[in-house]
């Protein structure tokens, strides 16, 4: 990822990367009783009964820069095909990270029709609540800074429209973002990590929830 310009223990190996989703096996996710597949693969990672670790390798990134249109769609993501109304949520930690490593949650249609959510280090070298929502372009919006090296992410889904949450506990959740992807894709959703500078990132998913529901207020996450 560019600088912003808008303000609004021992791991599995991976097999190689670039291996397609579609062709990739099947994984389970925690808390997850759905089958999901990696979106390209991660440098390591390791699936226990309550926590996902996901390592990212070198220059590794979702984005596609609304200044000359480059792309970079490289970072591995866990991605499972959700209800057509859902709402999915875990706390996100970095191990040691760097300027721009990250863990994310993500809806994702196409390599082009896509949306992260992110605990991101910013351009600014400080842990961010980042969303990055693209349709052809990406755009870049950080929001609040955060307080040590975790946060609870939440995605939502309710008819065509998403909706990204954050919350400090996991409760109280506030309103990051509501949008439409635009398109009347097949949606997937899960889990990534990237490290678009460094030579590996490290994001821990713990407390993962999902169901199959649609939101009943969509400005406290409920």
């Amino acid at each position: 990822m560019w600088p912003a310009l808008f303000l609004c223990t021992a791991l599995a190996v991976a097999q190689p990367a670039d291996v397609p989703a579609e062709a990739a096996p099947a994984l389970s996710l925690p808390g997850i009783d759905l089958p999901a597949q990696w979106k390209n693969s991660p440098q390591a990672w390791k699936a226990a009964e309550k926590e996902l670790t996901i390592q990212a390798g070198k220059q590794t990134d979702w984005f596609i820069s609304p200044i000359d249109e480059k792309a970079s769609a490289t970072a591995p993501v866990a991605l499972f095909e959700p209800a057509s109304d859902f709402v999915l949520s875990a706390r996100v930690r970095l191990d040691a990270p760097k300027q721009w490593e990250a863990g994310f949650l993500m809806a994702y249609e196409n390599d082009a029709t896509w949306a992260k959510l992110a605990l991101e280090v910013s351009a600014y070298n400080e842990p961010t609540t980042v969303s990055v929502v693209t349709r052809g372009v990406s755009d870049d919006c950080n929001s609040a800074i955060v307080p040590g090296n975790s946060i609870y992410l939440q995605i939502a889904k309710s008819g065509p429209a998403l909706f990204f949450y954050s919350s400090p506990d996991g409760r109280a959740w506030r309103l990051v973002r509501a949008f439409r992807l635009g398109s009347a894709g097949r949606l997937l959703t899960g889990f990534g990590a990237q490290s678009p500078l460094g030579d590996r990132g490290t994001a821990v998913f713990s407390e993962i929830k999902y169901s199959a529901r649609k939101i009943s207020d969509v400005f406290k996450g409920q």
